[in-house]
């Protein structure tokens, strides 16, 4: 029984092995590769929330896990979090219309008020992205603690902090729901939304490719521990609570829409660009060419030119069909063009200037408007073959980049290496340091 045991085991790892070698795909390369090796992480964070409340939540938190939790472990789990709170709303609430407010509220009598996300689920959704930020918020003091702080889990962080901003952004959503009843933001106005988020996200790392320092927006705590108590009190109040009359006919989701353009576009923006302009005087940034310091902007700007044309121009309005799906695609697309800029202003090469992740999507959006009588099942059926599509590329790209890092600096992405006189590392108490500047530490 031994003997056949260890032929199965061997067998299942020559089938493995026969796998892995038919689907790794090599996308970083030895000169992206050796860029790493001389990469230091550098952050400026000036958050009062982050530096006086949840850094001294995060030292004591980390104190509670065991020390062999690789810290790469802790950010993957975090992610399957906030991929749960979005998940947890899709099922009860997938098209949006659970919030809609009945006639008596609405003054419209043709348009039925939307059947509630229960109770219990509100508070599910908030315990589900309360772990994901605490997670978040402890992978790299985990790292630190344990001594396994490398390039690998700054990478990683990032990378699904890039992707994870459409779950976050699409699960507030439901709170609010589509503008059926008038009292909401409509559904190509809350696209809009979307992407002045993942815009906001891209700045940051855009300033850091020019300036080699990631300030760290205020923003992201605030609105994760908003959001945690906004989800608290739907659970409490009930989702109608969202559709009272505040002041002069304007209603709670009304007033996210301009706060959320005037953090980002009024803010993030503008701060990026004096930033930059400073290391530029200063010569303490990468000093780059105009036309090279732009390039991360144009994969992303033609993203959003393409998705724009599609839903403006949809024969079907592909949009009011499906808008969960539409999010998820465009921030997986985003998400893909993204990471391929953290990696470059990790390893100080050029950032590509045309993402390949965009030829599929041209194509569709030219077939969507090309084919006369395009039916709205076709076109339903198009979104989403290129959704699964994307979602799988964007998965096999992060695996095998995974992959490539591992095998570079000899370590796994979910194991702590131990290694004999080990310098001994400062308990995490002591760690100041706001969380996402120590995301190159999980492991």
């Amino acid at each position: 029984k031994l003997i056949l045991l260890d032929s199965l085991l061997q067998e299942i790892q020559i089938v493995h092995t026969k796998l892995t070698m038919k689907f790794y795909y090599e996308y970083l390369g030895s000169k992206i590769l050796a860029g790493f090796d001389t990469y230091k992480y550098s952050s400026k964070d000036t958050s009062p929330l982050s530096n006086y409340v949840m850094h001294p939540f995060w030292n004591q938190v980390v104190k509670i896990c065991p020390r062999w939790v690789a810290p790469n472990l802790l950010t993957f789990v975090g992610f399957l979090c906030c991929i749960g709170h979005f998940g947890l709303l899709a099922l009860y609430d997938y098209d949006y219309r659970s919030a809609t407010a009945g006639p008596d509220v609405s003054g419209l009598p043709d348009v039925p008020g939307g059947v509630p996300v229960p109770s219990w689920a509100w508070v599910g959704v908030a315990v589900f992205l309360f772990l994901s930020h605490t997670l978040d918020g402890i992978d790299g003091k985990q790292a630190r603690r344990t001594g396994s702080s490398n390039p690998l889990g700054e990478l990683f962080d990032h990378g699904l902090d890039s992707w994870a901003t459409i779950f976050i952004t699409g699960a507030v959503y439901s709170v609010f729901g589509r503008n059926d009843d008038g009292l909401s933001v409509p559904l190509f106005r809350m696209f809009c939304l979307f992407w002045n988020i993942y815009l906001c996200f891209l700045i940051s790392h855009w300033e850091k490719y020019n300036t080699g320092v990631l300030y760290l927006p205020w923003g992201y705590d605030f609105s994760m521990l908003g959001s945690f108590v906004m989800y608290l009190t739907t659970g409490a109040l009930g989702m109608g609570i969202w559709k009272t009359e505040l002041l002069w006919g304007i209603y709670p989701a009304q007033i996210m829409e301009p706060a959320c353009y005037l953090a980002n576009v009024g803010m993030t923006l503008p701060i990026a660009i004096y930033n930059i302009r400073q290391s530029y005087k200063e010569g303490t940034g990468k000093n780059r060419t105009f036309t090279e310091a732009m390039r991360p902007l144009v994969s992303t700007n033609l993203a959003l030119i393409l998705f724009f044309i599609w839903v403006l121009r949809s024969p079907n309005n592909v949009l009011e069909m499906d808008p969960r799906c539409m999010f998820l695609l465009t921030g997986t697309v985003f998400a893909n063009i993204c990471c391929k800029l953290i990696i470059a202003q990790m390893s100080n090469t050029r950032s590509e200037l045309f993402s390949v992740i965009l030829i599929p999507l041209a194509l569709t959006v030219t077939a969507v408007l090309v084919i006369p009588g395009m039916s709205a099942g076709r076109e339903l059926a198009i979104l989403y073959g290129l959704t699964g599509f994307v979602l799988l590329a964007h998965i096999h790209y992060g695996t095998c980049v995974v992959a490539e890092m591992c095998d570079h600096l000899n370590i796994r992405p979910f194991h702590i290496k131990h290694v004999q006189g080990r310098e001994k590392v400062s308990p995490a108490a002591e760690d100041s340091v706001r969380l996402l500047s120590s995301e190159e530490s999980p492991v």
